[in-house]
């Protein structure tokens, strides 16, 4: 007897190394476009920017799970296969969408959006104030050269002492639990909601993709921006914004508590189910 070869491929490393990349390109985004607004915008208007900012990549993955309803439309063999020799449609279990195909172009749509931040000034002069002569300026670029240059070592030894006073800081503390509960119910549905929606309602994985993104994401949009409208006007210190996301995620988690009573008869399923006779 001949012997029986698994298929196999590693083509799944190109995927997990272009991930990775991925990450390191779009990590410091957050962290020092947030440090950017900060440091030349007025405290009152920081809020309401840092409400675009988020708006604006909470609209990315909304455009995102469009494009990914438009690729999973089409067949994994696009261009090699021909629409004849399809004989499958894309509610069928057997069906593969063309999920490379929006990786490709989020790389070629990456690649473009990162030429402007080429252009973006190491400093600008902070919102309300004139501008600073330009021998002040100088003196100070370079003065923040060589503080950085005597600080980089004794950062290093800083670092486990700002560390524990971090973990001791309230706010702190607030919003690493509000992030934790946040990104786990996002994650839990971006993973979970499109099988639930084909299996349980008979959708293909394009309409389920559609339907997360449309009734999901645009709420979002509008409670970041009306969030950063809010703290605008009456002017919410940092304790206080902490306390109203804290009680407002909790009050949001109790709602999505009470979806354990709205379930739905599940759909029999030859083999899993029922019988298959």
């Amino acid at each position: 007897t001949e012997c029986e070869k698994e298929p196999g491929s590693l083509l799944w490393i190109f995927v997990m190394v272009g991930n990775i990349v991925r990450g390191m390109g779009e990590t410091p985004i957050m962290p020092l476009g947030i440090s950017y607004l900060e440091d030349f915008a007025k405290a009152e208007n920081s809020p309401f920017y840092l409400a675009c900012l988020h708006t604006a990549t909470v609209v990315g993955p909304f455009l995102g799970l469009l494009l990914a309803s438009f690729c999973a439309e089409l067949f994994v063999d696009i261009g090699s296969v021909g629409p004849d020799e399809i004989t499958i449609t894309a509610t069928d279990a057997r069906w593969v969408g063309a999920w490379w195909l929006g990786i490709l172009i989020c790389a070629l749509l990456n690649l473009l959006v990162g030429i402007p931040f080429w252009f973006l000034p190491k400093s600008l002069v902070k919102e309300g104030e004139t501008n600073e002569p330009e021998e002040t300026s100088e003196k100070s670029v370079v003065s923040l050269q060589e503080n950085d240059k005597n600080g980089t070592k004794q950062t290093m030894y800083d670092f486990i002492p700002f560390l524990k006073a971090l973990f001791h800081n309230p706010v702190y503390m607030l919003f690493i639990c509000i992030t934790v509960l946040q990104f786990s119910a996002f994650d839990g549905m971006i993973s979970f909601m499109p099988k639930y929606l084909e299996q349980q309602f008979g959708k293909s994985a394009s309409d389920a993709i559609f339907l997360i993104g449309v009734y999901n994401l645009p709420v979002l949009c509008v409670g970041y921006f009306s969030g950063g409208l809010f703290m605008k006007k009456f002017k919410i210190n940092i304790y206080q914004a902490a306390n109203i996301a804290f009680w407002v995620s909790l009050l949001e988690y109790l709602l999505y508590f009470a979806a354990y009573w709205t379930v739905c008869d599940t759909s029999p399923v030859a083999g899993l189910t029922v019988s298959y006779q």
